[in-house]
């Protein structure tokens, strides 16, 4: 038998899972059915069980749980272990994030979560435990990650005009952009190519069409 000298905490995952409707920015909360924060609205996410191989089937597992959703790459977020983030015990939550399509999602509460829905980023309700201080990470982290991935490619059809991808850049970043240092930018980044097609309707001229170079489309949050 081993005898620990040390404390042993509780390790939990919470996952902050962003999306776009329409031009908006919506995160993925879940109303505790239970206490503590019994009523109130917080990420989903659990304590990591025995049978847990690895904190991120944790965190998947409480997200498929709590709100029915599944089959999404979260990437891992930070570490929070303050005193007091939790009333029961101590408890360290790894935290994780995604920026995923949310057309045609359906949200299922189940387990210890009654209800599941999507929140305008801008407008959240009052949260448990520190998930405010969770969620203004993750959404600072995403917001960096445009500037050197694609993840913004898989909001938009396979051609798309450059202000297209603009709306989906101040969505996530929560400002407006200057239209002609936001073209510099993504031509500069190598990542997309024009289709020689074009978009016409209203008095507008006619949009040119770009597409994400072979090779660039699927790689989004990796």
């Amino acid at each position: 038998m081993y005898q620990y000298e040390y404390p042993h905490f509780a390790i939990a995952t919470d996952v902050a899972l962003f999306t776009l409707l329409g031009d908006e920015l919506k995160l993925l909360l879940i109303r505790r059915r239970g206490a503590p924060f019994k009523g109130s609205w917080a990420l989903p996410g659990g304590f990591l069980r025995t049978d847990d191989a690895t904190l991120e089937e944790c965190a998947a597992r409480e997200l498929s749980e709590e709100a029915g959703v599944s089959g999404f790459f979260l990437e891992q977020l930070y570490t929070f272990g303050d005193q007091g983030r939790d009333p029961r015990e101590r408890v360290i939550s790894v935290a994780y994030y995604a920026l995923v399509p949310g057309e045609g999602l359906t949200l299922t509460a189940r387990t210890d979560a009654d209800a599941a829905a999507w929140f305008p980023a801008d407008a959240l309700p009052e949260l448990a435990f520190d998930h405010a201080q969770i969620i203004q990470l993750a959404r600072q982290r995403l917001a960096s990650k445009l500037d050197y991935s694609t993840v913004a490619f898989q909001f938009l059809p396979d051609e798309f005009a450059l202000s297209d991808l603009q709306r989906v850049y101040e969505a996530v970043k929560g400002e407006q952009l200057d239209k002609r240092n936001f073209r510099k930018f993504i031509l500069g980044l190598g990542l997309v190519e024009p289709t020689g097609n074009e978009r016409r309707g209203g008095p507008s001229r006619p949009a040119k069409l770009y597409r994400a170079k072979t090779g660039h489309r699927l790689e989004y949050f990796r």
